[in-house]
């Protein structure tokens, strides 16, 4: 596994150029890129990473497959295209995330609409030899006042990626959302390389507890104490992951640095907690 830098999530908006380089200064090995459907476009952003010794991470599914039918489809019909520049990038695996509530569908019609979407998603993927992560999120604070609960577990986001049964359909999995969803060491050990596309990083607010924490609300790797990142890195390790790791701390004192010092201080917490875990 390697550490990655996902710009967005630390409010960092710069050129490709500049983000590259300020990201391989910091100590990061990938960074996370959007996807132009562009060939010549794409060809820049190859060239953009290799220049500064960089992976590509995961980039996130361009298809809105939480509203209409028409909207999902016009996604979809683009999805191809975009496919073809992630594998001239090299950039083969794809995230999402899935909202853990409905206030529509009970259930078992939730279940099976993203099954039969997501599906055609992944197999679009599939043809350009990508791999799809499926984030289950876990905050009980985010579920309440809804009218339907939905996947929010490791558990539950498994059944889905198994009955999506494409076999390139796996987690996003986040330590923010294994934390709150009360995931154990034991748990990350169900897991393997091939179930696990993408990971993020983070750490809890002090003073709330995993039924208390607040989805958009959390730290940089290390900052709290909260998460214990030290197990959730080596149970990484253990289980063989080969992918990015990525800081996704949703700080407002982050997002208010400048883009170089909140890209420094991002890579800083990241690889303490890295060195920490031995990892």
């Amino acid at each position: 596994m390697y550490p990655a830098l996902a710009p967005s999530a630390i409010g960092v908006r710069l050129d490709l150029e500049e983000t590259a380089r300020l990201t391989a200064q910091a100590g990061f090995k990938g960074l996370a890129v959007e996807i132009p459907a562009d060939e010549k476009a794409a060809e820049a952003v190859r060239r953009a990473l290799e220049g500064n010794k960089l992976r590509p991470a995961a980039w996130g599914l361009p298809v809105e497959f939480r509203r209409d039918e028409e909207t999902f489809r016009a996604g979809l019909e683009k999805l191809p295209a975009i496919a073809r520049s992630a594998k001239q990038i090299g950039a083969d695996r794809c995230s999402t995330w899935i909202l853990p509530f409905s206030d529509e569908l009970p259930f078992e019609e939730n279940f099976e609409l993203h099954r039969a979407r997501l599906r055609e998603c992944a197999e679009a993927l599939a043809e350009h030899g990508i791999r799809l992560g499926l984030e289950f999120v876990g905050p009980k604070t985010l579920r309440e006042g809804h009218r339907y609960e939905f996947i929010h577990d490791q558990e539950g986001m498994l059944s889905l990626c198994d009955a999506i049964g494409t076999g390139n359909v796996g987690l996003l999995f986040d330590a923010f959302h294994w934390y709150t969803s009360h995931g154990t060491r034991e748990d990350i050990g169900k897991l393997s390389d091939a179930l696990v596309v993408d990971v993020h990083i983070n750490d809890g607010i002090e003073g709330r507890g995993p039924d208390e924490q607040i989805d958009n609300e959390r730290c940089l790797p290390g900052e709290s104490g909260v998460i214990d990142l030290v197990a959730f890195l080596q149970g990484l390790q253990a289980i063989g992951y080969t992918g990015p790791v990525t800081p996704e701390p949703f700080s407002k004192r982050v997002a208010g640095l400048s883009p170089e010092d909140a890209i420094r201080e991002t890579a800083e917490a990241l690889l303490e907690v890295w060195e920490r875990a031995g990892v």
